[in-house]
């Protein structure tokens, strides 16, 4: 398993570093939002594998020909008391810190989720106090407040929409059923777990600057998804328009034209869940995929990059699985 703990390595290093930075600064996810979206959950599964994989079988290595035959020969010696001459100082280094990155990771993972979880169930408890139900629209509730605000709150069978009357008083109703298929989306596509998954991601390896390009481009994504979703069933106007008057906080006199940059401001106010999404998508950077639709990736390149992010998964599995395959 020598050479094959250097593949892995090379592998983390790659998906740690150059890969992540060059898909966020990669035009064509906002073409294919979903595609880009595989992308990265394998980029970043792959990359927790190969860089958990390359020290495991390097601390392995003496044990047995692949993965499975070392981890039973490490059983032998913690168990059965075999004799574990056949172990360096450097292989059992570098299993502590595989074991250790593990666990490091698993935990993060759960105090992530309590965390987020807990700070939903304040939300709720503070919108049981200050909402009233929607007389109008199931699974949604009404703030009294000025300001246009519009958010989804998780929570299985208990998912709510929120909307502020504010909102409420600007929007017609082609607007607003935009406003609500846009924010349903994210609760249907369950938006909130790949928002758990990146977070704790980044918050696991803060040190790791891709570990925030990451979770910065999935927040755009998500965003790119749930526009799609409602254009499914409100006219792209109807839809600019909505998202204007969200992110401006006033009624355009005509929102589908000039530069929206000067409209509104730079972060939309639509997040998802409200705690859970740090740095959505700018309401710019919106209207603009909006007003200037380009078409989707052609089938073959989506295919490719699906097929790609297969392969990530892949190659790292076979390396630790297969007996002696770069050896």
């Amino acid at each position: 398993m020598f050479w094959t703990s250097y593949a892995l390595a090379a592998l983390a290093l790659l998906l740690a570093w150059p890969v992540p930075v060059l898909l966020s600064r990669a035009k064509w996810p906002a073409r294919s939002p979903f595609t880009a979206m595989v992308l990265w959950q394998a980029i970043a599964l792959a990359g927790g594998l190969s860089m958990i994989g390359a020290m495991l079988t390097w601390g392995l290595e003496p044990l047995g020909d692949n993965l499975i035959d070392g981890l039973q020969g490490l059983w032998h010696i913690l168990v059965d008391r075999a004799p574990a001459s056949t172990l360096g100082l450097v292989h059992v280094f570098a299993l502590s810190a595989a074991a250790l990155l593990s666990v490091h990771l698993v935990f993060t993972l759960w105090l992530t989720y309590y965390r987020i979880l807990r700070g939903r169930r304040r939300h709720r408890d503070m919108l049981n106090l200050l909402s009233s139900p929607s007389a109008d629209t199931p699974a949604t509730l009404v703030i009294q407040h000025p300001t246009p605000v519009a958010y989804c709150l998780p929570g299985g069978a208990r998912s709510v929409t929120v909307l502020s009357d504010g909102l409420l008083n600007m929007l017609s109703p082609q607007e607003l059923s935009a406003v609500l298929t846009h924010e349903r989306a994210h609760l249907v596509q369950h938006h909130h777990l790949l928002l758990w998954a990146f977070a704790a991601w980044r918050a696991a390896l803060p040190w790791l600057p891709t570990s925030l390009l990451a979770q910065r481009s999935v927040n755009e994504l998500i965003e790119m998804l749930a526009d799609d979703q409602a254009l499914q069933q409100v006219d792209r106007e109807v839809l600019v328009r909505a998202v204007a008057i969200v992110g401006s906080g006033t009624q355009p006199s005509d929102a589908s034209s000039g530069n929206p940059e000067h409209r509104v401001p730079a972060e939309s106010p639509m997040p998802l869940g409200g705690p859970d999404n740090l740095e959505p998508l700018s309401t710019a950077g919106r209207l603009s995929r909006l007003l200037t639709p380009r078409p989707p990736l052609p089938y073959y390149l989506r295919v490719g990059i699906l097929v790609l992010a297969i392969l990530l998964l892949a190659v790292p599995t076979t390396l630790l699985v297969a007996p002696g395959l770069l050896d």
